[in-house]
């Protein structure tokens, strides 16, 4: 499966970046810091939504103080049913950009992906999918048990679903915000979310691109991924998303608005010219 050509469309204005912390105290605050510089250098309008998923710590008060003289960061607090996908979603539910970029509070993604993947959106993409796994991307300190399960998970996605993705677990993706909309409902309440999303966007018929990131492993606070928990949460999600694919007949599938089929760009290159080779 490849992408539809990218379409011309108006430029963004507004980026939201959807961080979901819990008990993020050792590195949260350097992670917006770090962030809000990042993106007020390349002069990219931004707002940065943390939400807080139940910590313990002082991440909540952390944020509130840096909130004080941080106009752009929204600290939000998940009231009700805890776990990484539904504190993404309640992100997803109050962000007020353009676009939004999913990204990790440890510091394990690179702020100055952030800004790349603020530019292939401009450049007419629908979703830009970051990868570890390609030439110009890497891993720094990435626990060996867990890449050997990635890149077996990874490529049983990649097979199931026909398409030249190698990252597809990678949290940290950039989606329009039709993309968003036009996923719903979110099914996912955990690290699953992180397949639901980049799958139905897809399968609905967005255009995606990939692009080369750098990762590196959390130097302070405890994963909450377990991979004990997540096996048959993700195998779910997978099935749920590839019934769609082959028996939904269309019902799901993005509907083109007037001004992307009038301005589509037939001189855009196709997917299959930028995108990663399976690994």
């Amino acid at each position: 499966m490849t992408s539809p050509p990218r379409l011309q469309k108006p430029p963004l204005k507004l980026l939201s970046v959807v961080i979901p912390a819990r008990d993020e105290e050792g590195c949260i605050a350097a992670t917006v810091e770090h962030l809000h510089l990042e993106l007020g250098l390349h002069r990219v309008a931004h707002e940065i939504i943390v939400v807080d998923d139940g910590s313990t710590d002082t991440t909540w008060s952390l944020l509130q103080r840096i909130a004080a003289s941080m106009p752009e960061l929204r600290p939000l607090r998940n009231e009700g049913l805890h776990g990484f996908g539904r504190a993404v979603v309640y992100g997803l539910d109050h962000f007020r950009g353009d676009a939004a970029v999913i990204m990790m509070a440890d510091e394990s993604d690179d702020c100055r992906d952030v800004v790349r993947y603020w530019r292939e959106l401009n450049d007419g993409w629908d979703c830009v999918f970051g990868s570890r796994f390609v030439k110009g991307g890497g891993v720094i300190d990435y626990p060996p048990l867990k890449r050997i399960v990635n890149r077996i998970a990874n490529r049983v996605i990649s097979i199931v679903f026909g398409i030249k993705l190698n990252d597809t677990t990678n949290a940290f993706k950039a989606y329009r915000r039709e993309v968003i909309h036009g996923c719903r409902p979110f099914l996912a309440p955990h690290f699953n979310l992180t397949i639901e999303l980049p799958l139905k966007a897809i399968v609905r018929g967005f255009s995606w691109t990939t692009v080369p990131i750098t990762w590196r492993n959390r130097r302070a606070g405890i994963a909450k991924l377990k991979l004990a928990e997540m096996g048959s949460r993700y195998f779910f999600i997978m099935t749920y998303v590839w019934l769609e694919k082959y028996f939904s007949r269309g019902d799901y599938h993005r509907q083109n608005t007037a001004h992307d089929v009038s301005t589509a760009d037939p001189a855009a290159e196709p997917l299959t010219s930028r995108s990663q080779p399976v690994p």
